[in-house]
């Protein structure tokens, strides 16, 4: 395979790549969307494979090795893949970013090792001055994205009992100085490798940015996974495209820019949905004041609650009802029965909508994805600016086990998410509360919607019970 080839191979490549970002702009599209990018991957890889055999002059252990990794690396992807439950999702997500940062680091410190047998040098000969900082860089952001995707699959996954993989946040006194030192250190580490081109310099550049991607997530709480997750994913992609630079690899370059500026951009979407600074979630210094501020408990406040034949009886004779889903309809699966009780709402003649915000669910469009998956129509999907306008003339706002995303504690001053932007179901004329208990969401914070008059809740499982609203609709 000619060098010709290869480069016209990655050029496809990449357009497939920016058209799968094009199409997952969107639902109506995002099917498109993922499609382009698998075919893209698979060029990508194969191309990868070939010049990797060729490089190694077709011997037979090369293409062992090669097809070994593909066979091994393809079939632990897709066995996960089909295994994983849609409330699992974020934690797999998280996974893979943690193994895109270790095999950056990897591939810096082969590199590193024998620069000669990625062509970066001649045997012998020193590492060019810029590819030093090239590996360096690589190979740092890959270990705070290995370290941190790490600590927040075990947050996002809340079954195990080692501190740092709890949801509440851990922070000390000097915190944030020591990051700010240990990142002085690290840029430090970096200038004397590009002088020296020392290996202990090296290998504690990768020590320090295992250290920097701990501390980094450790004091971010479950409210702000969502971001971390989009985080994350922007370090994986410039993990990629430092190495990328160091191998002289254009798609390593492209892809990992793409991955890298758009998960940016998503985060400080993200940002803008949780009024948080977008700076401060790069630093990883955010989360930890809403959580210190509350002990996760709600007040214990009578409310007024009823039974799904009560909610089913609201239902049947409002106009306009919309539906706001939250982690809690995907922890019970109910989006199937979610979509069954607004059929039977629209064959009644009444207006369905749903309500989708920014930060539902532990991932950017958790909820997008499971009503996608019910095969909710996509025109009666409205994210948050679109349908926020439209809760004060709404009959009903059921909600589906959201809390934060609709607390009316983002709208008063000292609140610790004073300036979330919620969805404003506090404006309609009825309010169904679906929820287990009345536990505090992630910023555990008490709801004061939830105490409203005009507020019934409804408690046990989201799937049981709206199954029981659709038996009881006539």
């Amino acid at each position: 395979m000619s060098l010709n080839l290869v480069t016209l191979l990655y050029l496809v490549a990449s357009i497939c790549f920016i058209q799968a970002l094009k199409g997952l702009s969107h639902p109506t599209t995002s099917i498109r969307g993922n499609l382009f990018g698998m075919v893209g991957m698979t060029i990508a890889v194969l191309t990868t494979a070939a010049l990797i055999v060729k490089l190694a002059s077709g011997s037979a252990q090369g293409m062992v090795y090669v097809l070994g990794a593909l066979v091994v690396g393809g079939g632990a992807g897709a066995y996960m893949a089909n295994k994983v439950e849609m409330t699992k999702m974020p934690e797999l997500v998280a996974f893979m970013h943690s193994m895109i940062g270790l095999a950056a680091v990897f591939i810096a410190v082969a590199a590193v090792a024998e620069p000669y047998a990625f062509g970066i040098a001649a045997k012998g000969a020193p590492i060019p001055g810029g590819n030093r900082i090239e590996l360096a860089l690589g190979a740092f952001i890959g270990a705070v994205t290995f370290s941190g995707s790490v600590i927040a699959f075990g947050k996002l996954s809340g079954k195990y009992k080692f501190r740092l993989f709890q949801g509440a946040p851990v922070s000390f006194p000097g915190q944030h100085k020591l990051n700010a030192l240990l990142g002085l250190a690290s840029v430090l580490l970096m200038a004397s490798f590009w002088l020296t081109e020392g290996p202990t310099q090296f290998a504690l550049i990768c020590a320090l940015g295992f250290v920097m991607g701990v501390l980094i997530i450790i004091p971010i709480g479950g409210a702000d996974m969502p971001v971390v997750v989009s985080m994350l994913n922007s370090y994986s992609g410039w993990a990629a495209a430092g190495i990328g630079f160091s191998l002289n690899n254009a798609m390593l370059i492209i892809a990992g820019s793409l991955v890298g500026s758009s998960g940016a951009i998503l985060s400080y979407i993200m940002c803008k949905a949780m009024n948080r600074s977008f700076f401060n979630v790069i630093l990883g210094g955010f989360g930890g004041d809403a959580a210190a501020a509350s002990g996760g408990k709600a007040e214990a406040r009578p409310v007024k609650s009823g039974s799904a034949d009560d909610a089913a009886f609201i239902l049947g004779n409002a106009e306009t009802v919309v539906i706001v889903p939250g982690y809690g309809l995907a922890v019970a699966r109910a989006q199937h029965a979610v979509k069954e009780l607004a059929h039977k709402l629209t064959a009644k003649g009444i207006t369905v909508k749903y309500a989708i915000h920014p930060v539902a669910g532990r991932m950017p469009g958790h909820m997008n994805v499971l009503l996608a998956e019910a095969e909710v129509p996509y025109d009666q999907v409205f994210e948050m600016e679109d349908i926020n306008g439209e809760f004060g003339q709404a009959d009903v706002a059921i909600i589906l086990g959201a809390n934060d995303v609709v607390n009316p504690a983002a709208l008063q001053k000292g609140s610790s998410i004073y300036g979330m932007p919620i969805l404003e179901a506090y404006k309609a004329k009825t309010i169904i509360v679906n929820k287990r208990s009345m536990a505090a969401g992630y910023a555990g914070l008490d709801n004061e919607l939830f105490y409203m008059d005009k507020t019934m809740m409804v408690f046990g499982d989201a799937k049981k019970v709206v199954e029981d609203m659709v038996k009881a609709i006539e």
